[in-house]
Parts: C-alpha cells; structure tokens; sequence
C-alpha cells in the first residue's frame, strides 16, 4: 500500500514537471549502422514558475551525478540476484547505458541525459525506462510493480529506420489518458512549453518520412518532428516513424 501511494505520488508529480518540460530524443547513425541516442528531459523555467508561484524561490535542492547503469547492478548485486533469470536479462539490456542528472536550485538548471552508444540500434532498450529499473534495483523494489503502458524499440536494416511504439497496457493508458486530460484542464490558463523532439541524423538522404510534419534538414541527412509532450503521453502511438533513405550516398 506504501509502494503504491508512493507510485501515485511521483506521478502526480511527473504530470505537474511534464507541464513545465521539454524532451528531445537525438540519435545519429553512421554508416555502418552504429551510432549514439539520447534523450534529454529539460525542465522549462519559465513555465514551471508559473505553476509554483512562490514555491518556486524557496527551492534548495542541488544534485549533481553521473552512472552508468552497469554500475548499480554491481553496486546493488545483493538486490539484483533476487531478480529472476528473465528479470535480470532485462535489465543487462541497460548495462551501457549512461545517466547525468543535474538539479540546482541554484542555477536553476534541471536537466536528465539518458544516453548509449550502439553497434545496432535494434540493441537499444527503451531508455525512459532507465530511472525506473535504476531505483527498482537500487530499493529492491519488484519489477512486477513497475506500471508502464507502452514500450519504445527502434530498427535499421541500412535502408529504413524504424521507430516503434507498442503498447503493453491499454488499460493504463486509458487511466491515465483520463488523468492528463483532467490536468491539462487545471493548467489550460498557463501558456506552457512542454515540447517533445525527434531529431535523428542519417547517413544518407532521406528518401521518405511516415510524418508529413518531420521537417527535413537542407541536406536531407537530419530531420525534426516535434510534438506536444502531453498529446505524446496520452497517445505515445503518433510518435511511431519510418524513414526512408535514398540508396545512393
């Protein structure tokens, strides 16, 4: 009952940081298929403000670390041989996985980089999953607990890229579709930035792209797509991508 109070408490409190966030998700290809990901959760000043008021000055946290997630398996390796096979093969899927979180109350700066490195990118887990499994192992909390709607996988055969978004709980989404929508009712007289980016680079032009909104660098080797990060959590399914890419180089 504590865990689950717990649950509904950071949520409630990750609706009120995603009103006032922005998050962009970059991932460069080379040529032979390897490259690099990463995700950015930056929370907007200004708009935060808005919704604190005079919470807002009395801020003191400051934190400032990095990990690598291969670090809290050995770290926390009491904890994480309770986990069974298939549990554990999960999380091995994050070893490389690099985490810098900085939150200064002084600088007014909070910002979370998730990142990895990759020989394919169908290696990828999904990386807004990484703090979840961090804290589960670190607290030795049950994976079985861990409420997620949907799961985010990506694929690069050299020609077509393709980002996937499946969703495992429709129930949960639906809930919290509901809870949202009830939120972004309270906060409709704030002009809010909350900005979900996909900025991708290739090694090659781009031939074609399954969103007619992705706006297509002068080079046609990058492009942008952006969305409202509220619309992405209610129905993360329009954040799917296929890009196409021209076989000459």
């Amino acid at each position: 009952m504590i865990f689950q109070s717990i649950k509904i408490y950071f949520f409630l409190l990750l609706i009120v940081l995603t009103a006032s966030c922005q998050v962009t998700e970059t991932i460069s290809i080379n040529a032979d298929g390897s490259g690099k990901i990463e995700v950015v959760k930056h929370r907007e000043e200004n708009s935060y403000m808005k919704l604190t008021g005079e919470n807002y000055s009395k801020e003191t946290v400051f934190k400032d670390t990095s990990y690598v997630f291969s670090d809290y398996i050995s770290k926390y390796n009491d904890n994480f041989v309770k986990y069974t096979k298939s549990e554990q093969e999960l999380f091995n899927t994050y070893n490389n996985v690099n985490v810098h979180i900085k939150k200064s109350a002084f600088e007014k700066e909070f910002r979370t980089v998730i990142s990895q490195s990759f020989k394919k990118i169908d290696e990828v887990p999904d990386l807004y999953k990484t703090e979840n499994y961090a804290d589960d192992i670190k607290y030795n909390y049950a994976l079985s607990a861990e409420e997620h709607e949907y799961w985010v996988s990506y694929a690069f055969d050299g020609t077509l890229f393709k980002r996937t978004v499946k969703i495992t709980d429709a129930a949960l989404l639906k809930k919290k579709f509901e809870e949202i929508e009830e939120l972004k009712k309270r906060f409709s007289k704030f002009d809010l930035v909350q900005t979900y980016m996909l900025n991708y680079h290739f090694p090659r032009k781009i031939k074609s792209v399954s969103n007619a909104d992705a706006k297509i660098s002068d080079d046609r080797k990058s492009l942008k797509l952006q969305f409202l990060l509220t619309d992405c959590l209610q129905n993360p399914e329009i954040t799917n991508l296929e890009v196409i890419l021209e076989n000459n180089i």
